[in-house]
């Protein structure tokens, strides 16, 4: 089986799991989205509490529904937000250090919100990222994973690695339900491996992740992607 048809049966498994056993939360549908999940607070609270949260002052987190209480936490402790509008149609969202009233925080954290009171940044003018929190539909004990299907995280990450804004240091997180850990899931050379998987009972870190890929890799992108995200089409041209 290719890798692609791997990713696919892999999701179609998690997404089944989680409607079958009762843990997937709204919205819904489940399938074809990053999925919402029961203890989707305390996986959240567990990156919150770790060391790599508590050092950064830039963290961009997804704008997937589990990660919504990470982006809560940055807005409350003062951190600089960093959120990519979904599929990256309006590029990149910023919220700055202690921007939002405290009893607004929570509202801010919605995607709604974001565009409320967050504004629209070009990412060549952001700063250095310290921590990057994602969603996943499942991944690896060794930190592979796999998204909705549609590779936006993946060019998220080329985008910013591109400009300089992330490393292949930069600790990468995400936050999933037990269920959504799988033994293995292939690798391509666009994929982005994460550091540190946090279910809500416990944070694994991953050994020996695949490596990162350096930018965008023009050559394995779908020329609909650069039409559909203008961001694209313009780096396309530099």
């Amino acid at each position: 089986m290719i890798p692609a048809e791997e990713k696919q049966r892999i999701r179609e498994h998690v997404w089944r799991l989680l409607v079958d056993h009762g843990y997937a939360r709204p919205p819904y549908p489940v399938r074809g989205r990053i999925p919402n999940f029961v203890g989707a607070e305390e996986a959240a609270a567990r990156i919150i509490s770790s060391r790599e949260f508590a050092e950064a002052r830039t963290v961009k987190v997804s704008p997937d529904s589990p990660q919504r209480p990470v982006r809560e936490a940055c807005i409350r402790l003062g951190k600089t937000l960093v959120v990519p509008s979904p599929r990256i149609r309006r590029g990149f969202y910023i919220i700055e250090p202690y921007a939002i009233d405290e009893k607004r925080s929570y509202e801010a954290s919605t995607i709604r919100g974001l565009f409320m009171f967050g504004r629209p940044l070009e990412p060549e003018s952001l700063g250095v990222i310290d921590f990057v929190v994602v969603g996943s539909v499942a991944v690896s004990p060794r930190g592979s994973r796999v998204g909705k299907g549609e590779g936006y995280s993946e060019i998220e990450y080329a985008i910013l690695r591109m400009l300089g804004k992330i490393r292949e240091e930069t600790p990468i997180a995400t936050t999933v339900h037990q269920a959504q850990i799988v033994e293995s899931i292939p690798t391509e050379p666009f994929d982005v491996a994460v550091d540190l998987i946090a279910t809500p009972h416990e944070v694994i870190r991953a050994k020996d992740r695949p490596p990162r890929p350096s930018g965008i890799i023009w050559e394995l992108l779908d020329s609909r992607k650069v039409g559909e995200i203008p961001l694209l089409g313009r780096l396309s041209r530099r």
